[in-house]
């Protein structure tokens, strides 16, 4: 079995160094030009060369979509890019566009491109012809089932990658016009409105046939296929892609982190049922959508899609960041994100290790005592009875039935 690349979201630096310490194999990013995700924080290009340094150094490297579907006056300025991210020592490229594809391979040869998800590929025959074109790794369509990946692994002479988790689009990936429709926002320019998630009062003729309290919207679950890493790591898929650049710190924490320990007890020939009742917890414990499998077991059902629900559950479990430790006082530096109070019981857990406790007296830093830390990104002390780190995070235990989630 080939070492499989677990490969992270990041909307900004932050996310992508949490990415990298809990356990990422890559971080694929989004610049400020030719890129999807407009309203994620996205990459300057000093910032994308902080995070290629960050990266490196923890043994990991970093992809950059440039992923939009141009139009004439988009192409300004295209080369000079890519040449940049070149010179920065990013891995690859991740690309929709041919003509994206086809610029990289002259003007920045040591680039790989990667053909994005957003080109459908589902088959081997479509695949060697992006190989004859110079692709170096094609993303299938979210639309492939397990069978068709296995068959098209096995077929196929170029890497491929496979997204595992996360946000799954209503249309055929890359063809939904709904936003360009209804507010001139270009999906594949990096626009999408997300036009599928709002509430929608039905007709029949002129007549509203739904009531005002139930609009309908329609969206699909969230993609969660962690019963299927084996089964593709058996197949010699070389990526596994979490979907999510807008997503929190907290859920790339623990998403990467879930999918880390997993990925290596297959690899390890470790996994049990126990462990993966564990890693199927811990994944729940991000905030999220409901989920089901999306396309691995075939075409999806009236239950893997969801009518009326837009938002995601929020658990507000996680409710603090870990800044700084002092191992002779045993003192921890902490940033609160969530609402808690003193002597709650918490877990506080890093990239390869969990440990409970109550949680002791806090105090704010003026050492004021703080029984009730309810005000976001303030600074708290409180003692820690064993060695933490820098961005190890703190949440409260609470029980399953009172996680608020759909």
């Amino acid at each position: 079995m080939k070492k499989i690349e677990l490969l992270s979201p990041a909307g900004d630096l932050e996310r992508l160094k949490i990415a990298v310490l809990y356990g990422a194999d890559a971080v694929y990013i989004g610049g400020k030009k030719f890129s999807l995700r407009s309203r994620a924080s996205n990459f300057d290009l000093e910032s994308i060369e902080e995070g290629v340094k960050f990266a490196s150094a923890h043994g990991a490297r970093v992809h950059v979509t440039v992923n939009m579907i141009p139009h004439q006056e988009d192409l300004a300025g295209l080369e000079e890019y890519l040449k940049e991210l070149e010179r920065i020592g990013v891995t690859a490229i991740i690309a929709a566009s041919p003509t994206i594809a086809m610029t990289a391979k002259k003007a920045a040869p040591k680039l790989e491109v990667h053909l994005s998800t957003q080109h459908s590929s589902t088959n081997s025959k479509v695949i060697e012809f992006w190989k004859s074109k110079g692709i170096d790794r094609v993303v299938l369509a979210r639309e492939c089932n397990l069978e068709e990946i296995k068959e098209t692994t096995k077929n196929s002479s170029l890497p491929i990658e496979v997204f595992i988790h996360g946000g799954m689009c209503i249309s055929y990936s890359g063809r939904c016009v709904l936003s360009n429709h209804m507010t001139n926002r270009d999906a594949n320019r990096g626009g999408c409105a997300q036009s599928c998630r709002w509430k929608y009062r039905l007709f029949e003729n002129d007549k509203q046939i739904n009531d005002e309290k139930e609009l309908f919207s329609m969206s699909s679950k969230d993609m969660m296929a962690a019963h299927y890493i084996k089964d593709l790591m058996e197949a010699n898929v070389a990526s596994l892609k979490i979907e999510g650049r807008m997503k929190s710190t907290y859920y790339i924490a623990t998403v990467i982190r879930a999918y880390r320990m997993l990925i290596d007890a297959i690899a390890e020939d470790r996994l049990n049922d126990e462990f993966m009742a564990f890693i199927l917890d811990e994944l729940n414990r991000a905030e999220n959508r409901p989920t089901a499998v999306g396309f691995y077991k075939g075409l999806p059902k009236a239950n893997d899609q969801l009518y009326g629900v837009n938002g995601a559950g929020v658990t507000q479990e996680y409710i603090a960041t870990i800044l700084d430790y002092d191992q002779e006082s045993e003192m921890a530096t902490i940033l609160v994100r969530n609402h808690f109070t003193a002597h709650c019981e918490v877990e506080v857990f890093g990239p390869k290790y969990t440990k409970k406790m109550v949680l002791n007296d806090c105090f704010d830093e003026l050492g004021e005592l703080v029984e009730v830390a309810n005000k976001p990104m303030q600074i708290l002390k409180t003692k820690i009875p064993f060695v933490v780190q820098e961005k190890d995070m703190i949440r409260r235990i609470i029980d399953k039935s009172d996680r608020n989630v759909y």
